[in-house]
């Protein structure tokens, strides 16, 4: 399993990187996760988990975690994006395979959430009519 593991360069662990994530980045919510992204100066992409009481005992809130990050280690992406992944209840029934989609959206529209107007296809040249009062 050795070869398996996330190496701790691609781990959030600290505190203050949760909360520059939950600050700065985009958020997406999705049936089984909610999902922040937000770009970071290294190289390689990186994962956080946050698994909180809601989901139930520590034997829960461990297999959610082991879940998220077999699911962030088969979809890698290549750019340096700062990744964290909120578990919800339904995640620990639902099957491995529901959860690689979910996963897969909900990232894609937290990095469509994260592209600001000017970097979207068309969005520069677009303008909200005027209001007449």
């Amino acid at each position: 399993m050795s070869g398996q593991a996330l190496p701790g360069a691609e781990r959030i662990r600290r505190r203050p990187d949760f909360e520059r994530v939950y600050k700065s980045g985009a958020k997406a919510h999705g049936r089984y996760m909610t999902v922040f992204v937000l770009t970071n100066s290294g190289t390689c992409p990186r994962l956080g988990v946050a698994a909180t009481r809601k989901i139930g005992s520590s034997v829960d809130r461990s297999r959610a975690k082991r879940l998220a990050r077999e699911i962030y280690r088969r979809h890698k992406t290549a750019s340096a994006l700062d990744i964290v992944v909120i578990p919800r209840r339904g995640m620990l029934g639902a099957s491995f395979e529901s959860l690689e989609v979910d996963y897969q959206a909900t990232l894609q529209r937290s990095r469509r959430n994260s592209s600001t107007p000017a970097d979207r296809p068309g969005g520069a040249g677009r303008h909200r009519p005027a209001q007449s009062v």
